[in-house]
C-alpha cells in the first residue's frame, strides 16, 4: 500500500509539470487558465490522498520541516486574514472568476504540493525527473505555438477544424504575438524564461556526457531545444518575459563563469560560447520588442536603412494586459485581447499601479481582500485611466504582482511574500557559489544515503534560481498564472533536494519497513480519506461541468438567443448554486426575456399565459439580484447588471426607473472615476425628467474623458431641453472638431437647431 501511494504521488507530480502547462478546453468560460487550475486542484487532491493514507498506515506524521517554514507560514496567515476580512469573502476563497489563481484556495494547493514533495522521498533523481519532464512539456507549448506566428495554429485545428488563426477575434492575433496554450502572449513568455535556464543546464551537462562518448546528438538536441523556446520567446513580443530572461541568463552565465573561473578558457571556446553566441544569433535575426537592442538586430538596421517618412506603428510594441472580465466568444475558444496600438501599455500600468497604491493607502494592514482588485480598482482607479484606449476595460489584477498583494493584502501580505522569496534565494545562493568540485564533496558527506552527486546538480540549482529569478522580474509587469505559481513554489523544494538540505528518504523507509499490519481502525480512516478524497474530485468535477453551462448560456446571451440560453444558466445553478456570477448572468437573462414576452403582441388565447411567464421571470430576476447585491454589496460589476436589470424593465412598467436610479447611484459611489457609469447616471436622470441633474453628470463624465462621443451628444440634447441653445450647438461642434468630422447625430442635430 505505502509503495502504490509513493507511485501515484510522484506520478501525479510528473502529470503536474507535463499536463498542466498545456492543459485547454474549449467549452469552458475560459479557455486557459480556468482548466490549468481545476486540473491543478483535482492532482492536489490525489497526492493529498495517497500521502494521509501513507501516514495512516505508519501510524506517524510525515512531515518535513524546512527553512521557509515561518515565512510561508506567516504568509499564508496573511492571506486567511486577508480573506477574513475581504471586500467579498467568497472571490477571496475561490479567486477570481474566470481564473481562480490567486484565491485563498490556490494558495493552500501551491504551499500544500511544496511540503508533500518535500515529505515524501524527494530525491535528486525525481528532481532531474521532474526537469526532464518540465522540459518535454515545454517543447510540446513551443511546438504548439510556433505555427500560429505563420498563420496556423493547432488550437484552432483542434476545435474548429481550420488549421488557420480564424477562431481568435481580430484583436487577439497569434500571427502578432504567439500565446500557444497559456492563453496570453506575456504568460507564455514568463513561461518559457523559467525553463531556458534549465535547458541550458541540461545542454551543458549533456554536452559532458556526449564527450565521453563521442557523440554530440544530446548537446545538439539540446541547442535545439533551446533556440525553439528562444525563438517562440521572441514571437510573444513580451518586453517583460524577454527581460526576465536576459536578466536570469546574466545571473546564471555569470554565476557559472565565476565558479569555474579556473577553466575559463576551455569555457570559452566550449560549449557556453555556442549557446550564448546561438541566443545572439536568433535575437538579432528576429528582433525585439525592446527599443534600446532593437536597433541593434537586422530589423534595426533594416528600418535605419530604409528611413520611413513616418514612423510606423509598431502593433506588436504595445505589450498586452489582460483585460478580465471580457468573456470569451462563441465556444469559449476566442479570449478577449487588448486592442493592439491603442494607449502605450507603460502609460496603462502607471495607471493601474495608482490605483493599487490608492486601494492600499485605504487598507494599509490587511488589503482589500484577496483577489478583490477588481473591485477596488474600480474605487480607488486614478481618473487619468479614462484618458486611456482601455478605458473601460476591468482589471482584476493590479499587472504587478507585489503591487496586486500590497493592494489585496496590505503590508502583512506583500510583506510576508517577499520575505518568502528573501529567505529562499539567501539560502539558495550563500549554499550554491562553491567551486563545483567542492559544491558535490559538500552534497556528499550532507546526505544520508551518499546519492551519487556531481557538479551537474550545482548547475541544475544555479538554472532553477535564474528560473526563479526570471518569475519575480516578470512578476513586475505582470502577475503569475498557474504554471508559474506552481514553479514559484515547487523550485524552492527543488533547490533544497538538489542542496541536500532535506533528510527524509532515509526515514521513510525505515519506517515502512518497520510497518506493521493494518488495524480495523486505520482502514476506517483510510476509507474515510478515499471518500473524502473522491468527494472533493467529484465536487470539482461538477463546478467544471456547471460552468460549461453557464458559458453556453452566456454566449448565447451574447448572441440574442436569451430562451435558448435561460436552461443552460438553470442547469449551471443546479450544479453550483452558490457561485453568484451564474446568479448575475441568469438576473439580466430573466429581465430581458421578460421584457420580451411583454412587449410583443401574443394572441388573445395566449396573453394570459405570456404574462403570468413573464410576471415569473420578473420576480426571479429581482429576487436573484437582491440575493446577490446581500451577499456581495461591494461588486461594481453587480451592481451594474442590476441598473441594465432594473433599466430593462422599466421598459415595460417606468416604476422599475427610480430602482435603476439607486442602483447606478450606488454603483457611482462604488465607482467614483468611472465615466462610463457617470454617462449612463446622465442618461438615467434624462429618462427620468431630471434635466439638470442629468446635465451635472455629463458634465462631470466629458470633464473625466474629454473625447467621449455620447456622453457630449447627449448633454447637447439636455443643454437644447433646457433652451440653453448655444451650449448645445458648442457640444456638437465639439464633436465634429475633435472627434468626428462627419458624425452623422452631431450635423442633423445642427441642422435642425439652425
Amino acid at each position: 500500500m505505502i509503495k502504490a501511494c509513493n507511485r501515484i504521488i510522484e506520478y501525479s507530480f510528473y502529470a503536474l509539470f507535463l499536463i498542466v502547462p498545456w492543459a485547454l478546453w474549449k467549452d469552458t468560460s475560459e479557455l486557459f487558465e480556468l482548466n490549468k487550475m481545476w486540473l491543478t486542484w483535482g492532482l492536489t487532491i490525489i497526492i493529498g490522498m495517497a500521502w494521509f493514507i501513507k501516514m495512516i498506515r505508519l501510524r506517524r506524521v510525515l512531515f518535513q520541516r524546512t527553512p521557509l517554514d515561518i515565512p510561508i507560514v506567516l504568509f499564508l496567515l496573511s492571506q486567511i486574514i486577508s480573506t477574513i476580512f475581504s471586500l467579498d469573502s467568497h472571490v477571496s476563497l475561490w479567486g477570481y472568476y474566470s481564473r481562480f489563481n490567486g484565491g485563498l484556495l490556490s494558495i493552500i494547493s501551491y504551499i500544500f504540493l511544496y511540503y508533500a514533495f518535500l515529505s515524501n522521498s524527494p530525491t535528486i533523481a525525481k528532481v532531474q525527473r521532474l526537469m526532464t519532464i518540465s522540459l518535454i512539456s515545454g517543447l510540446i507549448v513551443a511546438l504548439w505555438g510556433l505555427p500560429s506566428h505563420f498563420g496556423y495554429d493547432p488550437t484552432c485545428l483542434l476545435f474548429r477544424g481550420t488549421f488557420d488563426v480564424s477562431c481568435w477575434t481580430a484583436d487577439f492575433i497569434p500571427t502578432i504575438r504567439i500565446f500557444s496554450t497559456l492563453g496570453q502572449p506575456d504568460w507564455l513568455a514568463a513561461y518559457l524564461a523559467i525553463l531556458i535556464p534549465i535547458a541550458i543546464a541540461k545542454a551543458i551537462s549533456d554536452k559532458k556526457e556526449a564527450i565521453s562518448r563521442n557523440s554530440g546528438l544530446l548537446f545538439a538536441f539540446g541547442l535545439s531545444l533551446i533556440a525553439l523556446f528562444y525563438i517562440d520567446l521572441l514571437y510573444t513580443r513580451a518586453r517583460s518575459g524577454i527581460l526576465g530572461l536576459w536578466l536570469s541568463l546574466a545571473f546564471f552565465f555569470g554565476t557559472y563563469f565565476w565558479i569555474q573561473r579556473k577553466n575559463l578558457k576551455s569555457l570559452i571556446i566550449n560549449h557556453l560560447s555556442l549557446i550564448i553566441g546561438l541566443l545572439l544569433l536568433i535575437t538579432f535575426i528576429i528582433g525585439t520588442p525592446i527599443n534600446q537592442v532593437r536597433m541593434l538586430t537586422l530589423e534595426g538596421i533594416k528600418s535605419v536603412l530604409q528611413k520611413p517618412a513616418t514612423p510606423a506603428s509598431n502593433a506588436a510594441d504595445a505589450e498586452s494586459l489582460k483585460k478580465t472580465g471580457e468573456r470569451s466568444e462563441v465556444g469559449g475558444l476566442a479570449p478577449r485581447s487588448p486592442n493592439v496600438g491603442g494607449t502605450e501599455s507603460g502609460d496603462i500600468r502607471i495607471n493601474v499601479w495608482t490605483g493599487a497604491i490608492n486601494a492600499w493607502k485605504a487598507n494599509p494592514i490587511f488589503g482589500t481582500g484577496v483577489e478583490t482588485f477588481a473591485f477596488a480598482y474600480y474605487k480607488y482607479k486614478p481618473v487619468e485611466h479614462n484618458l486611456t484606449s482601455e478605458w473601460n476595460f476591468l482589471y482584476n489584477k493590479a499587472h504587478n504582482e507585489y503591487l496586486n498583494y500590497l493592494a489585496t493584502t496590505g503590508l502583512f501580505g506583500l510583506g510576508t511574500y517577499i520575505t518568502m522569496i528573501v529567505v529562499f534565494l539567501w539560502l539558495a545562493l550563500t549554499k550554491s557559489t562553491n567551486t563545483f568540485a567542492n559544491f558535490a564533496k559538500k552534497l556528499a558527506s550532507i546526505r544520508e544515503k551518499h546519492e551519487s552527486v556531481s557538479p551537474q546538480n550545482s548547475t541544475i540549482i544555479l538554472a532553477l534560481i535564474a528560473g526563479y529569478l526570471s518569475i519575480l522580474v516578470t512578476n513586475f509587469f505582470g502577475f503569475s498564472v498557474v504554471i508559474t505559481n506552481i514553479y514559484l513554489f515547487m523550485i524552492p523544494a527543488f533547490v533544497f533536494v538538489l542542496l541536500g538540505m532535506t533528510h527524509t528518504e532515509s526515514r521513510i523507509k525505515n519506517n515502512e519497513s518497520s510497518a506493521s499490519g493494518t488495524s480495523l481502525y486505520q482502514w476506517l480512516f483510510i476509507f474515510f480519506i478515499i471518500l473524502a478524497s473522491l468527494f472533493m474530485i467529484l465536487t470539482l468535477f461538477r463546478f467544471w461541468r456547471a460552468d460549461i453551462a453557464y458559458a453556453l448560456g452566456y454566449n448565447l446571451d451574447r448572441a440574442g438567443e436569451y430562451q435558448n440560453a435561460y436552461p443552460h444558466l438553470h442547469k449551471a445553478l443546479e450544479l453550483r448554486g452558490d457561485e453568484l456570477v451564474f446568479k448575475d448572468e441568469l438576473s439580466i437573462n430573466d429581465a430581458i426575456i421578460a421584457a420580451g414576452l411583454l412587449a410583443q403582441e401574443p394572441a388573445k388565447d395566449q396573453k394570459e399565459q405570456a404574462i403570468s411567464v413573464a410576471s415569473a421571470l420578473m420576480q426571479e430576476a429581482i429576487n436573484t439580484s437582491n440575493e446577490i447585491i446581500s451577499k456581495s454589496p461591494n461588486n461594481a460589476v453587480f451592481w451594474k447588471t442590476r441598473v441594465r436589470l432594473f433599466h430593462t424593465l422599466s421598459q415595460i412598467d417606468s416604476r422599475y426607473l427610480p430602482k435603476a436610479m439607486d442602483a447606478i447611484e450606488k454603483a457611482s459611489l462604488l465607482a467614483p472615476h468611472d465615466a462610463n457609469i457617470w454617462y449612463n447616471l446622465g442618461v438615467l436622470y434624462g429618462q427620468n425628467n431630471n434635466i439638470e441633474k442629468g446635465i451635472e453628470a455629463l458634465e462631470k463624465t466629458i470633464r473625466m474623458r474629454p473625447n467621449y462621443r455620447d456622453a457630449h451628444y447627449a448633454l447637447g440634447l439636455y443643454y437644447h431641453t433646457a433652451s440653453l441653445d448655444e451650449k448645445a450647438i458648442a457640444q456638437m461642434r465639439y464633436i465634429l472638431d475633435r472627434i468626428n468630422p462627419n458624425d452623422a447625430g452631431a450635423l442633423e442635430s445642427l441642422k435642425a437647431w439652425k
